[in-house]
């Protein structure tokens, strides 16, 4: 999927207004059923299959809450054949508009910006559910997973389902992940994928629950390990460019230390400077070459350059400095293209220069939990996203270096360690 996008000067983006608060549209009865059609297609070629738990328990025209793990596009699929021919809003992020405002709304979809302070974002989907008598779709994680376990959730969730009083049901796939993981460059492999809808909470047990408790059993339903369960299942991922791309996840070598040297390509991934190397088998196991050492789980791997990120930050020698492309959202128009610039990460958060010193923006390490990092967004490029209610900027690395992984593990570990007052 490609996204519409204009060159254009910043001073001028500056200029045109910004995109205006809209309250939910009515979903096209039409739009849902060729969705639905449309989806049965694609996932009756792929063998989809589903099961429900508890779902006896949702009325009939009883508008609900409906989170889901978010692993790939097929997603959305899987939610549209799942909830027919219930009318349901998605929530979606507010780039998914671009070029396309008209269509998303008739579709249901409600926009919000990825890990931006939205006011409105549940007010519109309480408009949606006492007006429009609409359940709600939402991917809480708000971002694909990286190395195939959950991504950080909100700690508000719990006070929005306080918010909403109404059912909460769980949508958990199986299988999407492995069919197009985000690192491996939009390669779709051949793999079962699967779903369990479930009745997880009523308005009754909401209401009696604490926000912790709530956000405890949110915690718990989004913790999964993509590659344990392949692995545990035998289910075979046999294409031969399964590795391509996994650098952008193990961007650090667990031998020599580095982090400009790791290429993954076919089914191996290696590190340039030391030869370290690894086969990744058809199981999702990592198997060392000759003398090669580290680690064969993925998410182990992952896992131990997020502790080396935090280590860095606590001994204050974490720094991020890259020249890169620079693109804003404003509207809904277009995403602009205004030029070059060099993006800056350090303890003291963001900082954004470029377009020949006239734009410059700072964001502080507690504007957001986790950061809007995707690769090959849009068909554009491995992307950072930061900005606030007035504006977005996508900053495209012009460096090798891959630094999206470690840039999104860094902002997270450092929100932590400064809501801990462990840094100041």
């Amino acid at each position: 999927m490609k996204i519409k996008t204009v060159n254009m000067d910043y001073e001028d983006v500056l200029k045109l207004p910004t995109y205006k608060h809209k309250n939910p549209q009515k979903q096209s009865a039409f739009f849902r059923k060729l969705i639905k059609a449309l989806s049965t297609i694609d996932l009756k070629r792929i063998g989809f299959t589903y099961e429900t738990v508890g779902m006896e328990k949702l009325k009939q025209g009883e508008p609900c809450l409906v989170l889901m793990n978010h692993s790939s596009f097929i997603d959305l699929e899987i939610a549209s054949s799942l909830l027919y021919p219930r009318p349901f809003h998605i929530v979606c992020t507010l780039d998914g508009f671009v070029g396309k405002e008209k269509l998303m709304r008739s579709i249901g979809c409600i926009p919000t910006r990825k890990f931006v302070t939205d006011v409105n974002l549940v007010r519109d989907m309480v408009y949606a559910i006492s007006t429009l008598g609409s359940s709600i779709l939402m991917y809480p994680e708000a971002s694909y997973s990286f190395d195939g376990t959950a991504t950080p959730l909100p700690a508000s969730l719990g006070k929005c389902l306080k918010l909403l009083k109404v059912p909460v049901v769980m949508i958990r796939t199986e299988g999407a992940f492995h069919r197009d993981p985000l690192y491996n460059g939009l390669q779709i492999r051949k793999v079962p994928v699967s779903a369990t809808m479930e009745y997880l909470l009523s308005p009754d047990e909401i209401e009696k629950k604490s926000v912790k408790e709530l956000n405890a059993i949110l915690a718990k339903q989004f913790d999964f390990d993509h590659f344990r369960w392949q692995q545990d299942n035998s289910v075979k991922v046999s294409e031969s460019f399964r590795a391509d791309g996994l650098n952008r996840v193990l961007y650090k070598c667990p031998k020599c230390g580095s982090e400009d040297g790791m290429n993954g390509s076919g089914t191996h991934i290696i590190c340039r400077h030391c030869g370290n190397e690894f086969e990744l088998n058809e199981y999702g196991v990592l198997k060392p070459t000759g003398d090669s050492s580290g680690f064969e789980h993925i998410p182990d791997w992952y896992r131990w350059e997020r502790e080396c990120v935090r280590q860095e930050l606590l001994d204050n020698t974490y720094r991020l400095e890259i020249p890169v492309s620079i693109s804003m959202l404003v509207d809904t128009n277009s995403i602009y293209n205004v030029g070059d610039g060099v993006l800056t990460h350090t303890r003291d958060g963001f900082h954004l220069t470029g377009c020949g010193g006239r734009l410059e923006y700072f964001q502080d390490p507690m504007a957001s939990y986790s950061l809007y990092a995707d690769y090959y967004w849009y068909e554009i490029g491995d992307v950072i996203c930061i900005g606030d209610e007035k504006a977005q900027y996508y900053c495209f690395p012009k460096s090798d270096k891959d630094v999206v992984a470690k840039t999104r593990l860094a902002c997270e570990e450092l929100y932590k360690l400064r809501k801990a007052k462990e840094i100041v």
